[in-house]
């Protein structure tokens, strides 16, 4: 850093409200880090609250001026260690940039602040009769803001996608200060690069987005939903490629491993079979009779795939109640030990062959390794559950980890479908991408960021 950090932390307040800028160690500390276990953590400088554009435009300005890293965060729900402090860094925490901006029915959109929660846009937007669909199972804490800037998908991303296909525009405060609008508030528009798309999933790296417009989709009817149970997990994974290829497009498709059923089961009594191997959810949200004769499709072709019990949720409560299962995995897997949780996605013809090599990986390194995730679209979460007080078995742990990862580029897939790459997962991005790829990338970095300011460290090295 060019200046002491007293003079950086005085221009900062110059042109802040007060207390918008906090130097209180434990409380900065506290905001340091997201949800992800075994990332570097650094110590910054100091920790902003911004509430509007100018306030982000300040920090830019002072950040550039003095050549200070800044790393721009939201709800620091985020499991691959982007929102993580680095030495000397401005936290550019953006949780108070909390409002829903503007809802526009005619025109299906809505305008947001980044640090909305997204489960508070889809209510609110619900009350107009409309569906924002990207939905993460954190979405009761996770931000949109930070959902963009991993290009997070959800549960219901097997029919209707991820968050990238719903954003139409962005406004961005660049490295320098400067207001980028990117996109436009019509459903369709070519005209120049497309900018918005380079934004969406770029952590933080390029820009602080400071305000998300969003398509929106007329509200879904209430779904119906089938339970499958299997005695096998590579049954059941055999049995989601036979769902994919059945016709019908459901609404969602998730699978829960034995690890994760029993996990659920014994955390929050959800009544699944004690001898199930593995569950497979789906769901239809066509309405009325045709959600009716999609679901007992969904259900013979699951039966047909060797369920040893088939069972159709007719109560949309009741349905919920599975669901809830689904979301509250990860939390009942947290009650066993501390977690690691991967985010593959193969193509899913490989889903069987996934689970199988994981089965290995987990009897190998002798640690529980729970399989739960997005089956319709090939994108599995392995959690694997270790005593985090035990330095053997966390390295273990690490091991295990790295090789599903290694295992999902084997099978033709990513190393992350929704997490994003933060700084877990960057030393196996060049063998993802390529050398020539990450090039680009950094060509991309240098032209908007020439300090290199934005985020640094994650995503690739400079």
């Amino acid at each position: 850093m060019s200046a002491p950090p007293e003079t950086v932390i005085e221009a900062l307040a110059a042109g802040l409200p007060a207390g918008a800028v906090v130097t209180d160690s434990d409380v900065v500390a506290g905001y340091s880090m997201d949800r992800t276990m075994f990332c570097p953590v650094g110590k910054a400088l100091a920790l902003v609250h911004a509430r509007e554009t100018p306030q982000v435009q300040h920090v830019m300005r002072v950040a550039s001026e003095y050549a200070v890293p800044v790393v721009p965060q939201g709800a620091r729900s985020g499991l691959s260690g982007a929102a993580n402090a680095s030495d000397g860094c401005i936290l550019l925490n953006l949780e108070k940039m909390n409002r829903v901006l503007e809802i526009d029915p005619p025109n299906r959109l809505a305008v947001t602040q980044p640090g909305t929660f997204n489960a508070d846009l889809s209510r609110a937007v619900a009350e107009h009769g409309l569906f924002y669909p990207p939905d993460p199972s954190s979405w009761e804490f996770c931000s949109i803001g930070g959902n963009v800037s991993t290009n997070s998908g959800g549960l219901c991303c097997v029919k209707y996608g991820v968050t990238t296909d719903y954003v139409l525009a962005l406004e961005v405060v660049l490295a320098s200060g400067e207001v980028l609008r990117t996109g436009r508030r019509t459903v369709k528009g070519v005209a120049g690069y497309d900018l918005t798309r380079l934004f969406v999933g770029s952590e933080g790296t390029l820009g602080v987005i400071t305000e998300i417009t969003l398509l929106l989709r007329p509200a879904a009817e209430q779904p119906l939903t089938v339970a499958a149970v299997f005695d096998s997990a590579r049954t059941a994974a055999q049995a989601v490629t036979d769902v994919v290829t059945c016709g019908v497009v459901p609404s969602l498709l998730e699978f829960m491993d034995r690890v994760s059923v029993q996990a659920v089961n014994e955390a929050f009594s959800m009544g699944f079979s004690p001898d199930a191997e593995a569950v497979v959810l789906a769901q239809s949200d066509a309405g009325g009779d045709r959600s009716r004769s999609e679901i007992e499709r969904l259900a013979a072709v699951l039966e047909q795939a060797g369920a040893t019990e088939v069972a159709v949720a007719d109560d949309p409560a009741e349905g919920e109640l599975l669901l809830k299962g689904r979301r509250e995995v990860l939390t009942a897997l947290e009650r066993l030990g501390t977690t690691m949780i991967d985010d593959v996605c193969v193509p899913r013809t490989k889903l069987a062959e996934l689970v199988e090599r994981i089965e290995a990986v987990s009897a190998d390194c002798g640690l529980t390794i729970g399989v739960v995730g997005h089956a319709g679209d090939g994108n599995f979460h392995p959690t694997v559950v270790f005593d985090g007080q035990d330095r053997e078995q966390v390295e273990r742990a690490k091991r295990a980890f790295d090789d599903i990862m290694a295992i999902s580029l084997d099978l033709g897939g990513t190393i992350t479908g929704e997490h994003g790459v933060g700084v877990l997962k960057m030393g196996l991005l060049e063998r993802e991408l390529g050398q020539l790829s990450l090039d680009v990338h950094r060509r991309i970095k240098r032209a908007l960021d020439p300090q290199g300011i934005l985020n640094p460290g994650k995503i690739f090295t400079p």
